[in-house]
């Protein structure tokens, strides 16, 4: 009973945790390049005195789904997407990060940056762009600037910085966006190319996603059943000693 109790309360406990990563992967299905959460179980038995009877269940983030989400043609010059595997570079408050979303605007400084707001990073630092020409970016990442309404005369003004760090070795922080384990800045990598004038799209299914939170629930009332039920054995053995005494 002591056993069941204990299994039954951390699993209902992680299962939260668990649904509550559903529901994030589920509200971002329609973010570009979103990479799915995944999610994992294990049980532990509890160290202690007496008899080892007790267990507990521990949640770990066994890592992200790094799945390619389908492309889609935009026809906008600023939205990027990333040709098989690789990452973008983006600067954040606490340092280099990387991100899959490629959807970019020019803000009054001429300053590249993503829909939040966060400087995107060419292999020199942050781009600068002019605000009053057409931009083009190659298949490298080559950004380059031509006057409006021109077919020639196009000027190279970056390089959008393109990495390729193994996947073992990011982790997703709590802003969405891919880290090195090391907290080191991962080098350029010119083998990743980039589809100019179009975005990727989530790699999560959302219908993955609602039957496995329809999963998630039932299995939390069956943990809280559990929990129940041992509450009712231990006050019908209460009874039973008490009839005896």
């Amino acid at each position: 009973m002591d056993r069941m109790l204990y299994l039954a309360m951390n699993g209902a406990k992680h299962l939260l945790v668990q649904q509550a990563a559903t529901a994030n992967n589920l509200a971002n299905v329609s973010t570009p390049g979103f990479r799915a959460e995944l999610n994992a179980f294990r049980a532990l038995p509890v160290v202690g005195g007496g008899m080892p009877t007790r267990t507990f269940v521990v949640d770990s983030t066994t890592g992200s789904d790094f799945t390619a989400g389908a492309m889609q043609y935009t026809g906008r010059s600023l939205d990027v997407a990333v040709r098989d595997k690789g990452f973008f570079a983006v600067q954040t408050p606490n340092g280099e990060a990387y991100t899959r979303n490629g959807g970019f605007d020019i803000d009054a400084n001429g300053q590249l940056k993503t829909r939040n707001g966060l400087p995107v990073l060419g292999e020199g630092g942050p781009i600068t762009v002019p605000t009053d020409g057409q931009i083009i970016i190659a298949e490298d990442g080559t950004i380059s600037s031509r006057p409006n309404g021109a077919t020639t005369g196009a000027v190279e003004v970056g390089k959008l910085k393109l990495v390729n760090p193994a996947e073992k070795d990011l982790v997703r922080g709590a802003d969405g966006l891919f880290r090195q384990s090391n907290n080191q800045p991962a080098a350029a990598d010119p083998n990743v190319q980039v589809f100019a004038g179009t975005l990727e799209t989530s790699n999560v299914s959302a219908t993955e996603a609602l039957v496995n939170m329809i999963s998630n629930a039932r299995q939390y009332e069956t943990q809280i059943k559990l929990i129940s039920t041992a509450e009712q054995n231990s006050r019908q053995a209460a009874q039973i000693l008490n009839i005896g005494s």
